[in-house]
């Protein structure tokens, strides 16, 4: 089960470095819309899920790394930390940066949802809101609740989010845009719900 823990008091950014800092490499902390949230620990199927688009990423666009776990600064003047389950960028982007780093650079950031109490809020509310107030480009959006494939599009940096969004079921081939500019056949995703 997720833990969320919420704080009545606003919590700095630095606070929250140093207690992410410190916390054991078993839970992954984050820090949007002012509350700091423990993600829980992924499953076989989340982590094959992770795995499958990595490889179908870099078939398609061999220039590209898909990171896994890289914490991204986020939110208006950076003041939220995500680590999104994977990140991609342009090869080596990410290299010599900290555990923090900027969204710059970053063409796509992808969630797959885990079966928790927080998932409605976090990756499919507050995660988009700051990933598209970043500037991201694109959020994929792997839903193994409603076995959907959701693309958003053209960030919104002034009020977050994106203006554009595309759902497809599981099974059905969905385009992820420029500057990605890949399809993906989501057939195999089935064997991967419960």
């Amino acid at each position: 089960m997720t833990v969320m823990a919420e704080r009545t008091s606003q919590m700095s950014v630095e606070e929250f470095e140093s207690i992410a800092s410190a916390a054991p490499e078993t839970v992954t902390l984050e820090f949007v819309n002012g509350r700091i949230g423990v993600k829980k620990v992924a499953d076989g199927d989340h982590d094959t899920i992770v795995t499958w688009l990595a490889r179908r990423c870099m078939q398609a666009r061999p220039d590209l790394d898909l990171y896994q776990g890289r914490g991204l600064r986020v939110e208006v003047y950076r003041e939220g930390r995500a680590k999104p389950d994977a990140v991609l960028a342009p090869e080596a982007h990410f290299a010599g940066h900290g555990e923090w780093a900027d969204p710059d650079g970053a063409l796509m950031v992808v969630e797959v949802t885990s079966y928790d109490s927080d998932t409605d809020r976090r990756d499919r509310h507050e995660k988009p809101a700051a990933y598209g107030q970043s500037g991201i480009p694109l959020y994929l959006l792997i839903d193994r609740d409603s076995c959907t494939v959701t693309v958003h599009s053209a960030p919104d940096r002034t009020v977050g989010g994106y203006r554009d969004i595309h759902t497809a079921k599981f099974g059905e081939k969905v385009l992820v845009p420029d500057p990605i500019g890949i399809e993906l056949d989501t057939e195999v995703l089935k064997k991967y719900v419960r």
